[in-house]
């Protein structure tokens, strides 16, 4: 009987367990799982997207990198944070730089992409402002 008594007491322990250790297998899956997911989609979708560039576009890519972090790097265009004395690397005039050169980002095709669709939609009459 005490045999039997204990495997009841062990099952429901382990039963409390589970329940309440399945907040934490929640908290992964939506944290840790699905951030990683979608950090290698990102990946996956940029470099599709530069490996589809001829390779005129790829070395003027090259050199419109290499002008605009140079010019993104100087001291006078630096950003200031809190934390950094030297200032640190100004991100969106590289961004801008790049763009207007004619060889956008990854970040910046993207955001263009869905402006346009946004204008689409205007255009149908989906959104109102």
């Amino acid at each position: 009987m005490q045999i039997h008594r204990a495997k009841t007491r062990l099952l429901l322990l382990t039963g409390f367990i589970l329940l309440l250790t399945g907040c934490s297998i929640s908290d992964w899956y939506n944290g840790y799982y699905v951030d990683r997911s979608s950090i290698k989609k990102y990946i996956k979708r940029s470099d599709a997207y530069y490996d589809a560039e001829s390779p005129e576009m790829k070395e003027l890519r090259k050199k419109n990198d290499a002008y605009c972090t140079e010019l993104a790097s100087r001291p006078e265009n630096r950003v200031v944070e809190i934390g950094y004395e030297n200032r640190v690397f100004n991100e969106p005039m590289y961004r801008v730089c790049m763009r207007e050169r004619g060889t956008p980002t990854f970040g910046t095709y993207e955001s263009m992409q869905a402006e346009k669709r946004r204008e689409e939609r205007r255009a149908r009459g989906e959104i109102v402002l």
